[in-house]
């Protein structure tokens, strides 16, 4: 079922599946996509949760947001689940989704029942030489440097997103309607900016990482991994440092690309159900 909700005057769009009395899951996408990232695992995942994908304000077919950033974007989100009745919740990571999906998690840390991480950031040791560009552009936002560090902010760019760095057989397997839907976005009037400014937003993401870090230390929340390995964004270290801060962490390194479930939904649909199945059993004993 897709809704659209207004949150303090703007139109969130958000697909729902599953019975709202189950623990909720909350999906949150990467850029430059949508909840249709979600399309292929909600079905399955509603056999045992109550599951949330909202589009991020800008992004889908949700209205965009005055002065956007990924903390005002987890505002949005907190009050979406406030309109819904949701209070604690699994919480999945992807990309972009996890800026937003850590500020959730570290400002009410006891309402996460656990954490799905889909190539999603929140360490250092994840961002290579491809990120250059981008910290040069943090640490001297010039328009040259601007320039250079949101090049990708084109169709080809939008391409690369979903096949680059892919081996052939498996980029040959995401249908192209994807990136062309979210380029189709993206070229709506004042959407080109938002994502520039997202994109130097994000170094306060980064910035994070130290109080991201003490929240899973100290919280230790059950962790799903789900890894695409041929991501071209995310080095493998991630992973590591991933399993590190959670040492109890699943993980599952996967022959798939940064968007994992265009090629393993049904893979990964099976992992997240059999892994939210044995969370709950820990949390609500005797059920």
């Amino acid at each position: 079922m897709e809704r659209r909700i207004d949150i303090d005057g703007t139109g969130i769009a958000v697909r729902l599946a599953g019975e709202a009395s189950r623990p909720a899951i909350l999906l949150l996408h990467g850029f430059p996509s949508s909840s249709a990232s979600f399309r292929d695992v909600m079905q399955p995942l509603a056999h045992a949760c109550f599951v949330i994908a909202p589009d991020l304000p800008g992004f889908g077919d949700s209205a965009p947001i005055a002065t956007p950033s990924f903390s005002r974007f987890a505002d949005v989100v907190e009050r979406l689940l406030a309109a819904l009745g949701v209070d604690s919740f699994h919480l999945y990571l992807h990309d972009f989704g996890a800026a937003v999906g850590l500020h959730l998690a570290t400002r009410a840390p006891d309402r996460i029942r656990s954490l799905v991480v889909q190539n999603a950031n929140a360490h250092a040791s994840g961002m290579g030489t491809g990120w250059e560009a981008t910290r040069a552009y943090w640490d001297d936002p010039t328009p040259q440097q601007e320039a250079e560090a949101t090049a990708h902010l084109t169709l080809e760019g939008t391409r690369h997103q979903y096949v680059g760095g892919v081996p052939a057989d498996i980029a040959a397997r995401i249908d192209p309607a994807r990136w062309e839907e979210d380029w189709r976005v993206m070229s709506l009037p004042g959407r080109i900016a938002m994502q520039r400014a997202l994109v130097y937003d994000y170094r306060h993401h980064v910035a994070r990482f130290d109080e991201i870090a003490g929240y899973l230390h100290q919280h230790q929340p059950p962790a799903l991994m789900l890894w695409g390995r041929h991501d071209a964004f995310f080095d493998l270290d991630e992973t590591l440092s991933w399993m590190q801060a959670l040492p109890r962490m699943e993980a599952h390194v996967l022959d798939g690309p940064h968007f994992l479930l265009e090629t393993h939904a049904a893979q990964c649909a099976a992992l997240m159900v059999a892994f939210l199945q044995r969370v709950e059993a820990r949390l609500t004993p005797g059920a």
